[in-house]
């Protein structure tokens, strides 16, 4: 690849990373079976949601949680064979936060405030895509919070390549910004003289 096609290229796939839809694959039982067998960690948590009406109101939801392969499945009931949600754990961080309504939270974020890629389920049982920026979850215990987010630091993916595609990204705006800001200087002086 030569140097003058690859940031076109780069961006461009970039640009399909973040706008690519997730969704659950096809499963004809065994696959998701399999990813479930030895999960790194399971168990119940409580998932903050949010409302439909005004947002401002933030209902808790228990749902059964499984880590395993660089991702956090969450299902309603523990013999459900499909996950309700999927949150992928790609450039995102894990924190402890604090929350007046519920003891021993932490919570999932993108540290660019980018919306996380997640699926989940609607009451129809139709796919749509997550609108989070933030998941948040409450266990049973401080221990159990400790070893929750130790788990998940543990099975968080950073990507380089994506890092490298959003650092070029920010670079090639900066550059075009800065080309389109000398050319109206120039275009100003011009009509100065």
């Amino acid at each position: 690849m030569t140097a003058a096609i690859y940031p076109a290229n780069s961006s461009s796939l970039y640009d399909s990373i973040k706008k690519e839809p997730f969704k659950i694959p096809e499963d004809d039982g065994n696959d998701l079976m399999h990813t479930f067998f030895n999960p790194d960690r399971e168990g119940w948590l409580w998932k903050q949601g949010s409302s439909k009406l005004s947002g401002r109101y933030k209902s808790w939801k228990r749902r059964w949680f499984i880590l395993n392969d660089n991702c956090l499945y969450y299902f309603e009931f523990t013999t459900d064979k499909e996950p309700r949600g999927i949150i992928p754990l790609e450039n995102v961080q894990v924190r402890d936060i604090a929350d007046r309504s519920k003891p021993n939270c932490f919570e999932i974020f993108s540290p660019d405030s980018d919306i996380i890629k997640a699926c989940k389920t609607d009451s129809e049982g139709k796919v749509i895509e997550g609108k989070h920026t933030v998941y948040r979850m409450s266990a049973g215990t401080a221990e159990d919070r400790q070893e929750w987010i130790k788990c998940i630091k543990a099975s968080i993916s950073e990507h380089p390549f994506y890092n490298m595609l959003a650092v070029r990204k920010k670079k090639a705006q900066h550059s075009i910004r800065r080309r389109n800001s000398a050319s109206a200087k120039q275009s100003l002086l011009s009509v100065k003289l």
